[in-house]
Formats: structure tokens, sequence, C-alpha cells
């Protein structure tokens, strides 16, 4: 196996490359997402800035938040609509986004659960006098039933770098001694973070992945090989797929339901 460091295991790998795996998850939040010009977006976890860049032909008021400073200063657009800070105490006031994008972040933070409510709360909450709807929420995060842990694993206190196959599937108390780095989702996980009173889930679905190295090395083969596992999307075997892909929008609070 190929040795990364600790850093890696900790925060993930940001993208570097813009290929066909992220212009299919860019239109993905587009069209799911129902973003449109004159919304306030925010990426939450933006590492490089690479979504932010393309995001902004659709969309001009994109923000970014990483907690990696160093990701920042290397950052693709202008510092001026950049935050370092942490996804559990996000530096913006209530309401302040249409659009909230948490792009396979979730299962590196502290406490996810403090991230997730931290993401709604800084969605827009719907006007009622105007009949406009809640910001949403986009979100993508690991699949616990997807055949390869994809950010490695330790190993007699050694972190090891790539795809380790079946660890996703062994009991959870071993699975978070050899990957306490990082977590894997059930369905009922992310309702959980997500399932509070204020919150409605409009469309949730496991995809498969872009698999452009695969793509890259095998030319034809590769292609065919992404075709079938993508057309598993419309298949009961999308279950098995490498991320959950969903949106939440923010509703009123019950009590104003009455």
């Amino acid at each position: 196996m190929k040795v990364h460091s600790p850093e890696a295991a900790l925060r993930g790998e940001p993208s570097y490359l813009w290929r066909a795996g992220q212009e299919r998850r860019l239109q993905m939040m587009l069209l799911a997402g129902d973003v449109q010009q004159g919304h306030r977006v925010l990426i939450d976890g933006c590492g490089l800035g690479l979504y932010i860049q393309k995001l902004r032909k659709h969309c001009v008021n994109v923000y970014g938040l990483d907690i990696e400073f160093s990701r920042l200063l290397n950052s693709l657009v202008a510092p001026d609509t950049l935050a370092c800070g942490s996804c559990e105490r996000l530096p913006y006031a209530d309401g302040s986004f249409d659009r909230v994008i948490s792009h396979e972040v979730l299962e590196h933070v502290n406490n996810d659960a403090a991230a997730a409510r931290e993401i709604v709360r800084v969605l827009a909450a719907p006007e009622k006098s105007r009949g406009k709807p809640g910001g949403r929420a986009i979100i993508f995060a690991p699949n616990r039933y997807y055949p390869f842990e994809t950010h490695g694993m330790y190993w007699r206190n050694r972190y090891y770098f790539g795809n380790i196959p079946l660890l996703n599937y062994v009991p959870s108390r071993l699975r978070e001694r050899l990957a306490p780095h990082v977590r894997a989702y059930l369905r009922r996980d992310l309702y959980d973070l997500f399932g509070g009173a204020n919150v409605r889930i409009l469309s949730h679905t496991v995809i498969y992945g872009g698999y452009d190295n695969v793509v890259a090395r095998w030319g034809t083969a590769g292609y065919w090989l992404r075709s079938f596992l993508q057309s598993l999307e419309h298949t009961p075997l999308r279950w098995l797929g490498l991320s959950h892909f969903m949106v939440v929008e923010k509703v009123a609070p019950h009590k104003d339901l009455r």
C-alpha cells in the first residue's frame, strides 16, 4: 500500500483536478438543489475552491469555508469570499444562505450532529407572506454499504491510504478501531442527523463514483465499467454505491404551522 501522511486521513484529500466525476456531481447539485442565480450559496468544507469556481458560472454569490487555512491560502478563488472555521461553529448569522453544500465533509468533522445543526441554522427560513420556501442543504456522504473504505485505515499505529476492501462490513467497534478518522453512514444515520422539527427531506438516494482514474487507466473498458456501475443507481443495487446524496429543506417550526 502507498503510505500518506496523517493529515490526509484527518481531512481527506481535496479535489485538485476537475474531471467527469466532479462535473457529474455539480450537475446533481444544480438540478436537485435547484440552485439559481441570485441565491447565496455556502460550500461548507470547500477545500481548494474548485466547486466554488464552477458554481459561480451558475450563481454569483458563492462562499466557502474550510478548517484548513493552508488550503484557503492556495484557493482558486478570491479570499474575500472565504472563511476559515469549523463546520460545528459556522461564522455566519442565522438564515444567511439559500443553499448549503456539504460535499463529503460530514465524515471528517469531530461532531457531525453539531455540524448538521449548524447547516440548518444558517439556511434561510421560509417566508409564508412571499410564498418563499426555506433554504436547502445538499449533502454527499460516504455509504456504509460500499464494499470499499476509500479513506484508508490504521494498522499498528500506521496510516495506510487507499481503498480497503470490506472494511465497512466489519462490526462497528472494530471498524472504529481501524478507521477512527472517518465515518461511513447508513440511511438512518443521515435521517437522524437531519430529522429535526424544522427540516424535511426532499430526496435521498445513493450514487456510484466517477471512477475517472479507472477510465484513464483502462480506456474504453474503464468507460464501460463506469457506465455499468452508474446504471445500477436505477436499481436496488444502488444501496451498494459510493455516496449518499440527500437534499433537505428548512421549514417553519411546528409551533408556527398551527
